[in-house]
């Protein structure tokens, strides 16, 4: 299938958006459930524990058909630090800072079950990272409650960086920089007037689409939103239109897949974070995966030549 100019230009006007306040709501609600799960729970009394949104709904890059809710609680009184920037999660060598108190990753991943399970009788402690608490339909959407701890990186030059990180269920730990995402995200989104987060946007939705009719499999959201971060600013602030716009930043990733471009490097881009490099090792999507993705989204768009 491929979409006339007048069908494409009709999309890219609905995605320009963020979903609707309905939509809104029910996220919010999402965030009430894990805050007061954890303000509730007994044991997390007193604790530092800092409960926020992360991902797509907190840097407003989500669309109507992948709102779930993700939300990172992290015990900020233990905090790690490692031998890299987190690169990947198996080269690092974490080491703690001189807390000496109870509460380790398993026993802290096991209150916040418990904890969640108080407000829920769904939840699902099976997923090797988060906590999955499925939808309430008509309330809430499907919630991702991440467990995890402070994690800090103190680089050669400069201040250090703050993150967290996750120990996982298969005894592995993965270091996320969302608030670097969130910051980073803000500003790119400025100096392309606003244009960054509507291309997420309108990718999110392609692939959405892409995938339903089974053209290419399903890639994760983050995925197409660091594919976005590496296009150049001036390519999407291209002022003649939001379709050029976009068939820009497109021709852009598709330059750097398909070999016809003497600046292609894939391998130089990174997260929105700015810290791990998007192809590092151990990463959940490939190289072709993007290709693959944006050559449909390409031709589904019914932009033409090149492919």
């Amino acid at each position: 299938m491929r979409l006339t100019p007048q069908q494409r230009s009709n999309k890219l006007d609905r995605w320009k958006s963020p979903p609707s306040p309905a939509e809104e709501a029910r996220l919010a609600r999402a965030r009430r459930m894990v805050t007061n799960a954890v303000k509730q729970h007994p044991p997390f009394a007193g604790l530092g524990l800092v409960v926020e949104p992360k991902g797509s709904w907190a840097n407003n890059t989500n669309v109507s058909s992948d709102s779930d809710m993700d939300i990172k609680v992290e015990f900020t009184e233990r905090a790690f630090q490692g031998s890299t920037a987190g690169m990947s999660y198996w080269d690092l060598l974490l080491q703690n800072n001189s807390y000496n108190g109870p509460w380790t990753p398993d026993k802290f991943r096991s209150e916040l079950g418990i904890a969640l399970r108080r407000v829920s009788n769904a939840v699902d402690a099976s997923n090797n990272v988060a906590f999955y608490v499925p939808s309430v339909p008509g309330s809430r959407p499907d919630t991702d409650a991440v467990p995890c701890f402070t994690y800090l990186h103190k680089p050669a030059f400069g201040s250090p960086n703050r993150g967290t990180v996750v120990f996982t269920n298969d005894g592995k730990h993965i270091v996320n920089w969302s608030q670097q995402q969130l910051d980073n995200g803000r500003e790119k989104n400025a100096r392309t007037g606003y244009r960054y987060k509507f291309a997420v946007r309108a990718l999110k939705s392609v692939e959405n689409d892409l995938v339903a009719l089974g053209v290419i499999r399903n890639v994760p959201s983050y995925f197409i939103e660091c594919l976005i971060y590496n296009v150049p600013d001036p390519t999407l602030k291209n002022a003649l239109s939001l379709d050029l716009a976009f068939q820009a930043a497109l021709m852009h990733l598709k330059g750097q897949f398909n070999f016809w471009s003497f600046s292609a490097n894939p391998d130089a881009m990174v997260e929105p974070n700015g810290i791990k490099k998007l192809f590092a090792p151990g990463q959940k999507w490939t190289k072709d995966d993007a290709r693959q993705l944006v050559t449909a989204a390409w031709d589904y768009l019914g932009y033409g030549v090149p492919r």
